[in-house]
């Protein structure tokens, strides 16, 4: 196995706090809160826990709440199991939804729907219900996001659900679909071939017309040891795939082995450190943090746990690390993630991942500084759950963390990112825990939207809804 390169500053806040850009930077407001207003998207929607998830609000979802052209889009399951999608114009309280003719197969929380816009054509494409099985593909009318106050919202704006994009079958085993736009305005679709512990990720393309499979461009061969064992199978999860606003398309991710055997004991996660890779070609090569390409999309030189400088965070298998948590990038492109596990101050064996989390698990922020170098400050507010957090950054580029419960902690880029702080408890919401965001509303009009899902119990319906927060002007 070639040498894994390790974060820059192993230790949290070891590292020199990035200068700041000149008297703009510095005059800049630090993060804040205002709440703005809660819409109701469905009082009854379907609820059952799947994986510590819930269907409706999982965190790879990409995106189940996007805003295009003044009006923001939701796409959720209601309580007899059909797909819906809903609009509002932004700001209203009310959303108009229509089906789209598709009922949800499975009580598994994989099972999501996601969805991306194409603006070569102004379609909404809804990708849903597949884990390492066949998936749903749903598309609008052409021009129906480009005119959304001129076009009513009503099913025959789509078209009948297919088991192929258009006729192109992608694989048997398809899981965690999530739709990027590229700077262009053509829609990629990422996801996996395979399963847990031993698939790759792959890339399909729409030019506006008709789709095309890029390939596959991660691998889940060669072999990883730890100092319990070896394991010759995995996978790459990504913690998310974007473009800055330079066209380079980002994804940190973590390596997920078959084999237990590295793990210290049962009960835990075989996921183990973070990575970074990314493309200056539209995900045609992959290059790791040095700049080297690693990986060619569609061929057999993929990205390997085996190559070198794709590890910024080492960290081994015993810490329950959690997989496709979430990252962003700056205005300067510098690429950022929200990463969480169990710090070794809590003990070197976790041996059940969920109460482990649950009791003891951190978040941490992990980005590349202007400098060139990596830094990690741990976010200094306990989980209490074992899901995922959100991480989005402000027009000034302030981070915020929406934790498990819609908590929302956030640090300035003055500091750093250093000077982490909770905004709001959470209180009101009564969210079930994993919580999603509108990624694409924050450049748009300064709103950070949060999907959240009220907690219920067994499989009794509950209210599903969307609040809004201000962030600085």
């Amino acid at each position: 196995m070639k040498r894994r390169t390790l974060l820059a500053t192993a230790l949290l806040g070891t590292a020199a706090a990035p200068a700041l850009a000149g008297t703009a930077r510095a005059a800049a407001p630090g993060p804040s809160l205002t709440r703005a207003g809660t819409s109701t998207l469905d009082s009854q929607a379907i609820f059952f826990v799947s994986y510590d998830g819930l269907v409706n609000n999982n965190s790879f979802q990409k995106n189940a709440l996007l805003t295009h052209r003044g009006y923001q889009y939701a796409a959720w399951y209601t309580a007899d199991r059909n797909a819906v999608i809903g609009r509002r114009v932004l700001g209203a309280s009310t959303w108009s939804t229509v089906k789209v003719g598709h009922t949800l197969r499975y009580d598994d929380s994989h099972n999501v729907i996601s969805m991306g816009v194409s603006r070569t054509d102004g379609r909404l494409h809804l990708h849903m219900d597949s884990h390492s099985d066949g998936f749903t593909y749903v598309k609008s009318v052409a021009g129906l996001m480009d005119n959304p106050a001129g076009l009513t919202w009503t099913a025959s704006r789509f078209g009948a659900p297919q088991s192929t994009l258009d006729g192109l079958a992608l694989t048997s085993q398809f899981t965690y679909p999530q739709f990027v736009s590229t700077p262009e305005g053509k829609l990629q679709l990422s996801y996996r071939v395979g399963v847990s512990g031993n698939g790759r990720n792959a890339l399909a393309e729409y030019n506006g017309t008709s789709w095309t499979v890029l390939g596959e461009w991660s691998a889940s061969t060669g072999t990883y040891s730890s100092e319990h064992g070896s394991s010759t199978a995995r996978n790459m999860y990504l913690h998310g795939i974007d473009y800055d606003r330079d066209g380079r398309l980002h994804s940190f991710f973590t390596w997920r082995e078959q084999n237990n055997a590295v793990m210290c004991a049962g009960g835990g996660l075989t996921n183990h450190d973070t990575g970074y890779v990314y493309s200056d070609d539209r995900g045609r090569t992959w290059r790791n943090d040095a700049g080297t390409v690693v990986g060619t999309t569609g061929t057999s030189n993929t990205v390997a746990v085996t190559d070198g400088g794709l590890v910024i965070d080492a960290l081994d298998p015993d810490h329950s690390l959690m997989n496709q948590e979430s990252q962003a990038t700056d205005s300067a492109g510098r690429p950022h993630a929200i990463i969480s596990y169990v710090p070794g101050r809590f003990g070197q064996c976790t041996t059940n991942y969920v109460a482990d989390r649950t009791a003891n698990g951190r978040a941490f922020h992990v980005r590349r500084t202007a400098t060139g170098t990596w830094r990690k400050t741990e976010i200094p507010l306990a989980l209490n759950s074992s899901q995922r957090t959100r991480l989005v950054l402000d027009r000034y580029d302030n981070a915020y963390a929406i934790l498990p419960f819609g908590r929302i902690a956030a640090a300035s880029a003055a500091s750093g990112h250093t000077d982490w702080t909770t905004l709001f408890d959470g209180a009101g919401l009564d969210a079930f825990g994993e919580v999603l965001v509108d990624e694409t509303r924050i450049a748009q009009d300064g709103v950070l939207s949060v999907l959240h899902q009220v907690r219920s119990s067994g499989t009794t319906p509950s209210a599903l809804r969307v609040v809004d927060f201000g962030l600085p002007a």
